[in-house]
């Protein structure tokens, strides 16, 4: 299940390690104005922000799922998955966390915190009178079907439409031949909006792409955004 970028959790305890024995230097579950907590609990899920400790955990979790993936990943350079490479590109969205521009988390299961088995993003965050963010997400082919990417996004929604985040507008890039990943959004509460077709380079050709996107219903018909 992927959708490319574009029941309710507590956050974990501020102090707590829950990271599995991973440093927890980057995972702390304080906020900076504007972004997500870095570290949020569901009933079964860890959410945790993007950081380069966790490079062995995403690469381990991309190489169990390379065959579930193809039909969606679009075409990425050879060395993409290297050690190396992945800890830097963890590093750089580490600081497009902060910055604002990006929040990816990272999922594990309670009671194997050190395996990934999932991600979800909020990119492409435009401020000023447009307030939104481009929603992506991916899950590992053995917890398909099992409610966990809704269990997840509901907290990554909660966060981004809550007070801390405050998103008018969250929209999602989704193939028509999808459609697990179209039942997750639809299950959100998401309205289709759109279609675009060639929108991207996935798997050898030009694919179509159907636009969904959720609006914020505490924002009110006549509330200013911050600018």
């Amino acid at each position: 299940m992927i959708v490319h970028l574009h029941s309710r959790g507590v956050v974990g305890h501020v102090g707590r390690d829950y990271s599995g024995g991973m440093s927890t230097s980057s995972l702390m579950t304080g906020r900076r104005a504007g972004s997500p907590l870095k570290q949020m609990r569901t009933d079964r899920l860890w959410v945790r922000a993007s950081t380069p400790a966790l490079a062995e955990a995403a690469i381990d979790y991309q190489a169990r799922n390379v065959e579930h993936f193809a039909r969606w990943d679009p075409t990425r350079p050879a060395d993409h998955w290297e050690l190396e490479v992945t800890r830097a590109r963890l590093a750089r969205e580490e600081a497009a966390f902060d910055a604002g521009t990006t929040w990816r988390f990272w999922l594990s299961l309670h009671d194997a915190p050190e395996r990934v088995i999932g991600q979800c993003a909020l990119s492409e965050v435009v401020r000023g009178v447009f307030q939104s963010a481009m929603l992506g997400y991916s899950l590992d082919h053995a917890c398909v079907g099992g409610g966990l990417m809704q269990e997840a996004l509901r907290r990554l929604l909660d966060e981004g439409f809550g007070p801390a985040v405050s998103l008018h507008r969250v929209q999602a890039s989704v193939r028509p031949d999808n459609q697990r990943s179209r039942r997750v959004l639809e299950r959100l509460g998401f309205q289709r909006e759109g279609f675009s077709p060639r929108y991207l380079f996935i798997d050898g050709a030009w694919r179509d792409h159907e636009t969904f996107a959720l609006i914020n219903p505490q924002w009110g018909e006549t509330q200013r955004p911050a600018v």
